[in-house]
């Protein structure tokens, strides 16, 4: 089934997110730039999309990483996965930042994040006296093993 979001496109290209295979679960996001971003080694900086949502009520949108600009530039996200809440009606931001060794430059249009359009639970805290046990229990990262 497919869900209708509402969407504002500030930037005079009109790029929609657009999925780039029909298996895909992000769509891929571009850059709405006056001028070229260089992002320089270990510098992070707000890149705008000119993209505004209105997120239909018990949906989030993710905005994440693409693959190919962190395997081969190391542009990775700030805060590793940014959340779009429902009731935002402010332009979508990327908070990128470059971790590899050479500077990165962000032409205008330039794909530069995926979304994924998310359904959530809102839950409402219970405070208990215990929890109820189960076979793994307090066991964290690496308990497994290798």
């Amino acid at each position: 089934m497919d869900k209708k979001v509402e969407i504002l496109i500030r930037s005079e290209s009109g790029i929609l997110p657009s999925y780039e295979t029909a298996g895909a679960a992000g769509m891929d996001i571009s850059a709405f730039l006056e001028e070229p971003v260089v992002l320089q080694p270990g510098k992070r900086a707000l890149i705008p999309t000119g993209l505004y949502l209105q997120i239909p009520e018990g949906y989030e949108v993710q905005i994440r990483a693409r693959s190919g600009l962190a395997l081969r530039h190391g542009i990775a996200l700030v805060n590793g996965v940014g959340t779009v809440d429902s009731d935002y009606r402010g332009e979508i931001g990327v908070l990128l930042i470059n971790l590899g060794e050479e500077p990165f430059t962000i032409q205008n249009g330039d794909r530069i994040a995926q979304m994924v359009v998310s359904r959530f639970v809102s839950v409402k805290w219970r405070q208990a006296a215990r929890l109820q046990e189960t076979e793994r229990g307090g066991g964290g990262f690496g308990h497994t093993g290798k």
